[in-house]
């Protein structure tokens, strides 16, 4: 019986390892640049989304990726939405919308999310697979059309060990970006320690621009900024590997390598200086929510301090704190926002 041919078994339910039907919920920068690279690849792709506006963009002009419009694709109302039959499906959602999503799939032996943070009632699910993603994609407001602002890899890997038939469908998965164009794709043992290593960083960058309305290249340049940023970084890498988690290489260097950078103030702010063109012009995925009542904080900062079980972890409470009260009296992003936390923190307050 040749690779074509073979088939696994999931749950009685026959699932061909060479399957090319993936359902894509949230078209977002994550999901329109997967689906994007799928569909060029020939997959029978469906975005699910629940935006109305983008919708209506998407059936009538399809996605765009770096504004190249990709193959078709189909788009489907959330509300119309059942999980298709044997078919691969991307969460490329917010953790927040997690509650709504999982109670729409009761199966989940083909569940593959990729999203940031870590989200307890995801943790709780039995879905073997998940992602992770190292570029930066910003998608348009009301159209599924989003640029890549950063390169950077995709990581696939299983939750636990996996069993062979296991492996085969994400090699499968693998194998249809490749075809797509997306040669930045790693299979791996285990997901959980790039989840974490990204998540050291996503936890320093975003509440920080987010709250402060500033681009990201911009936490590298402000003296202030820069200061808080590197604090937080250091102690996010000290909660994760207090609580014994297995970090891996995101990005040119390990966590336990950029902790060692950052604890030497003058080759940190060198390496800084460096490191600024690449992210000019990045996107911050909290940004958006800002002003909304709904932010991923609780599965970045949130869940950190959780991990720290106690020990003092200051700048993750602070920032905790200043976004829970953003929230609560609906203050805009301003960079005076920085200078508060700073003098809180003890860091001076100039920008």
């Amino acid at each position: 019986m040749g690779a074509a041919e073979k088939c696994c078994v999931l749950d009685e339910v026959k699932y061909s390892c060479q399957v090319q039907n993936v359902n894509i919920i949230g078209s977002g920068g994550i999901g329109v640049a997967l689906g994007g690279a799928l569909a060029e690849a020939s997959w029978n792709v469906t975005m699910v989304e629940i935006n109305e506006a983008k919708l209506a963009t998407g059936r009538r002009d399809g996605i765009k990726v770096n504004g190249v419009k990709q193959r078709e694709v189909r788009f489907i109302s959330f509300a119309e939405w059942k999980p298709a039959e044997g078919a691969i499906l991307l969460l490329c959602t917010k953790t927040y919308d997690n509650p709504t999503v999982l109670a729409r799939i009761p199966l989940r032996d083909l569940l593959v999310p990729v999203q940031n943070g870590f989200d307890p009632m995801l943790n709780e699910s039995n879905h073997p697979f998940e992602g992770i993603a190292s570029f930066v994609s910003q998608c348009e407001a009301n159209r599924p059309w989003t640029r890549i602002t950063r390169s950077g890899e995709l990581y696939l890997g299983g939750r636990r060990r996996l069993a062979t038939y296991e492996r085969d469908i994400l090699e499968n998965l693998a194998t249809g970006f490749r075809r797509g164009g997306w040669n930045q794709v790693t299979i791996v043992d285990f997901i959980d320690g790039y989840k974490s290593a990204k998540l050291m960083y996503n936890a320093a960058i975003s509440p920080l621009a987010a709250a402060a309305g500033i681009d990201n290249e911009e936490l590298l340049s402000d003296p202030l900024a820069q200061r808080l940023f590197f604090a937080l970084l250091r102690e996010n890498y000290s909660i994760l590997r207090r609580s014994g988690v297995r970090l891996a290489r995101i990005g040119p260097f390990h966590p336990a390598l950029v902790d060692r950078i950052l604890s030497i103030p003058g080759l940190a702010r060198v390496l800084a200086h460096l490191f600024r063109p690449g992210l000019r012009g990045t996107y911050c995925s909290m940004a958006p929510d800002m002003g909304t009542g709904r932010t991923e904080i609780a599965a970045y900062n949130g869940y950190l301090k959780d991990l720290a079980r106690g020990i003092a972890c200051p700048i993750n409470t602070a920032v905790l704190e200043l976004m829970n009260a953003m929230d609560e009296r609906k203050r805009s992003p301003c960079r005076e926002i920085l200078v508060e936390l700073g003098s809180a923190l003890g860091m001076g307050g100039n920008l």
